[in-house]
């Protein structure tokens, strides 16, 4: 939340438990191989993961015909995930068709 909002995002909270995320998971299309601890609606796209704001920004500007981005996991690097030795990771773009492709890599 705090990388969003430093990127200008406006941001609402909603604490709910395990069960019901996984339940806006599902409705949303977000297959469980590319699940992670977060889940955000933004402009019509669902955001799974700690996925830079630049490239949430790239997505509502292009507009593509997915469903949304994720990044599985919480890799080193990752905003929210900072550390000392960061690591490469994808940012994936979820299909409508519940497959997925790499948007990005960092």
């Amino acid at each position: 939340m705090g990388h969003l909002q430093a990127n200008g995002f406006s941001v609402k909270l909603n604490d709910v438990n395990n069960s019901q995320l996984d339940q806006i998971k599902a409705k949303h299309g977000v297959p469980r191989a590319l699940q992670s601890c977060h889940t955000a609606l933004v402009g019509g796209y669902v955001i799974e993961g700690h996925v830079p704001a630049d490239l949430i920004r790239r997505l509502l500007k292009e507009k593509p015909p997915v469903v949304g981005l994720a990044v599985p996991g919480m890799p080193i690097g990752s905003p929210g995930m900072e550390g000392p030795t960061p690591e490469p990771y994808d940012i994936f773009a979820i299909e409508r068709n519940g497959r997925s492709r790499i948007y990005a890599r960092r």
